[in-house]
C-alpha cells in the first residue's frame, strides 16, 4: 500500500502553511501563553475559514467529514506552526457529540464546524484537566458514562508549555447524555484526539528539526561549520527517520479510522507513540545542538521545544500507546 497523499491534499497543505506563515502565529502563541487569546482566535477563524474544524464533523451537522487523511494534512501543519488553542480537543468534541446524538449535537456541532465556537474536553483516563478550558467556549466533560457540560473552566494549573492552558473544570454541570452510547463515542473520541495529537507533534518534530538544520549550517566551531561533523549529521539523521517512518503509521491510522476498522485503535497508538517519540526526539537534539541560546525565552524555537513533551503524553502516554498496540494485537 502506498501512503501518498493526492495533489488536493498537498495544496491544502500548502495553503495552510502559506496562510499561517503569514499570520505571524509565535506571536499568537505568545499572546495566548500570557492569557490573551484575541491574536489566537483571529488565527483561529481563519483556520475555519479553511475548513480545518469541519474535518470531523458530518455532513448532517454542517461538517465535511469524517476526513482523518485530511485531518492527519491539517494538524502536521498546525504542530509546524505551534498553532495555540485547543483545536484538537474541538475536533475530538465533535467527534463525541456526534457520536453521541440528541439535541447537543444538533445545537453544537454546526457551530464548531464552522468556528463559530471552541469547545475542550475532559475524560475518564486522560486526566483531571481541560486544555485552555478558560478559552474555550464550551467545556465537556465524560464521567462514569456521562456527557456532561462543565459549569465553569476551573482553576488554572501550571504545565511546563506555557501556551497549553491546564483546567480542572468545575465539577457538576448539565448532562447531556448518558449510557452506552456516550462510552462508545467516547473511546472513538479519544482514538481521534490521539490521532490529531500525534499529527500535531509530527509537525512539531519537523518544525525543530528544520530550525537546527538551519542553525548547524550557519554556526561555526573549530574553524568549521558545525553540520559537517558526522556526529552531528548522525544525530539529525536519526532524527529525520524517526518523524519519516512515523508518517505511514499516522496515514495507516487516517484509512484505519476512515474504515473504522476493529484495529482502529491499536493503529492510532502506534502512531501516537512513534510520532509523539520522535518529536521529543527532535526536542532533545534541537536543545542540545542550539547550545545555550536554545534555553533563551525569546528565540521562537523555545515554543516548539515546549509543545514536545505534552505532546508525547497528551490523549495517551507512550506506555499507554504500547499497551493499547499489544492489545490490539492480541499480544
Amino acid at each position: 500500500m502506498r501512503f501518498l497523499l493526492d495533489d488536493a491534499q498537498r495544496d491544502f497543505a500548502r495553503s495552510l502553511d502559506a496562510m499561517l506563515t503569514a499570520a505571524g502565529t509565535p506571536a499568537a502563541v505568545r499572546s495566548w501563553a500570557a492569557g490573551d487569546f484575541g491574536p489566537g482566535r483571529r488565527l483561529w477563524a481563519r483556520l475555519a475559514e479553511a475548513g480545518v474544524f469541519a474535518l470531523a464533523v458530518p455532513g448532517e451537522h454542517g461538517g465535511v467529514g469524517p476526513l482523518p487523511v485530511e485531518l492527519a494534512v491539517a494538524f502536521t501543519e498546525l504542530g509546524r506552526h505551534a498553532v495555540p488553542g485547543p483545536v484538537v480537543e474541538t475536533v475530538a468534541a465533535g467527534v463525541l457529540l456526534a457520536g453521541a446524538g440528541g439535541a447537543a449535537a444538533k445545537e453544537w456541532l454546526p457551530r464548531l464546524a464552522s468556528g463559530a465556537a471552541s469547545a475542550t474536553l475532559r475524560m475518564d483516563g486522560y486526566g483531571p484537566y481541560a486544555l485552555d478550558a478558560d478559552a474555550a467556549d464550551a467545556v465537556f466533560t465524560v464521567t462514569d458514562g456521562t456527557l456532561r457540560l462543565a459549569p465553569g473552566p476551573g482553576v488554572l494549573r501550571p504545565s511546563s508549555d506555557p501556551a497549553r492552558r491546564l483546567l480542572c473544570p468545575e465539577p457538576g454541570g448539565e448532562s447531556l447524555a448518558s449510557g452506552p452510547g456516550v462510552v462508545r463515542a467516547a473511546a472513538r473520541a479519544a482514538d481521534w484526539a490521539a490521532f490529531a495529537t500525534a499529527a500535531q507533534a509530527l509537525g512539531t518534530g519537523e518544525a525543530l528539526l528544520r530550525a537546527t538544520v538551519d542553525h548547524v549550517e550557519r554556526r561555526s566551531q573549530f574553524g568549521a561549520v558545525i553540520g559537517s561533523f558526522q556526529a552531528v549529521k548522525h544525530r539529525l539523521s536519526d532524527v529525520l527517520t524517526g518523524l519519516e517512518f512515523s508518517r505511514p503509521l499516522l496515514y495507516g491510522a487516517a484509512l484505519a479510522l476512515a474504515e473504522q476498522a476493529p484495529d482502529a485503535g491499536a493503529r492510532v497508538a502506534a502512531a501516537k507513540v512513534a510520532a509523539g517519540e520522535a518529536g521529543y526526539a527532535a526536542a532533545r537534539a534541537a536543545l542540545q545542538l542550539h547550545g545555550a541560546v536554545g534555553y533563551t525565552e525569546e528565540l521562537d524555537l523555545s515554543l516548539w521545544l515546549r509543545k514536545a513533551r505534552p505532546l508525547r503524553d497528551a490523549w495517551g502516554t507512550p506506555s499507554a500507546c504500547r499497551a493499547l498496540v499489544l492489545s490490539g494485537l492480541g499480544a
